[in-house]
């Protein structure tokens, strides 16, 4: 399922848009340009629906499930972090005894400002 970002043949919504971003160090990455994407254990947007976050707009670009395995440096980047080591401690350090398991899929939500 890597890079799907057709609507129709993604699974039902499991929470809102608005409760994809709420962490305020995450918010901040976004605001600052350094985080572009963000990974959950559920799909909280479909392709082209809009975030506000502080009265800054983002729209979502692509959303597409992936394990947890998968992950490069390049895609800790987008979640703000400079590898994946340093993006599975702060994931364990807001979850613990959360296990990270290679096989785990998360949905990842890409996403860029809206330009007005």
């Amino acid at each position: 399922m890597t890079n799907q970002n057709e609507n129709q043949t993604l699974p039902p919504k499991t929470c809102t848009i608005e409760r994809l971003i709420t962490l305020p160090a995450d918010i901040e990455l976004v605001l600052a340009g350094k985080k572009t994407a963000t990974r959950r254990n559920g799909r909280y947007a479909d392709v082209g629906e809009i975030m506000d976050l502080q009265g800054h707009k983002f729209v979502v670009e692509k959303v597409y499930s992936q394990s947890l395995g998968e992950l490069t440096d390049e895609h800790a980047k987008q979640e703000g972090y400079e590898t994946v080591e340093d993006y599975k401690q702060s994931i364990l350090s807001y979850h613990p005894g959360m296990p990270w398991l290679p096989q785990m899929r998360v949905w990842v939500h890409e996403f860029r400002p809206v330009s007005e």
